[in-house]
């Protein structure tokens, strides 16, 4: 079972252990980790689960699609290179994910 360790700005950590190629949001959704909002329900429509991925995790992610990447445009947190959509990334190994500061 994939570990996803989610960093809040402040520095906390939420770990969850997530099922097997479930999203990385879903995961955290369904463990309540604060900071993901998730307002599309996973449809990459919103860019409400938008996570910063560490360095040393970035290997292996499936591609950044087109649709993707238009909704890393808008987010509400700076886009960094290592920016992601929790939703579209599914949990198939530990992963490691800062949180942003904000989601709206």
């Amino acid at each position: 079972m994939p570990k996803i360790t989610f960093v809040q700005p402040d520095g906390l950590e939420n770990v969850v252990d997530a099922e097997a190629d479930v999203s990385v949001m879903r995961a955290a959704v369904a463990s309540g980790v604060p900071g993901i909002v998730a307002e599309c329900g996973g449809s990459a429509m919103c860019a409400t689960c938008h996570v910063y991925v560490d360095a040393g995790n970035l290997d292996g992610l499936p591609e950044l699609g087109d649709v993707e990447d238009e909704m890393l445009d808008c987010t509400a947190a700076e886009r960094l290179d290592c920016s992601r959509l929790s939703c579209q990334l599914p949990a198939t190994r530990d992963l490691t994910v800062r949180i942003p500061p904000t989601q709206v």
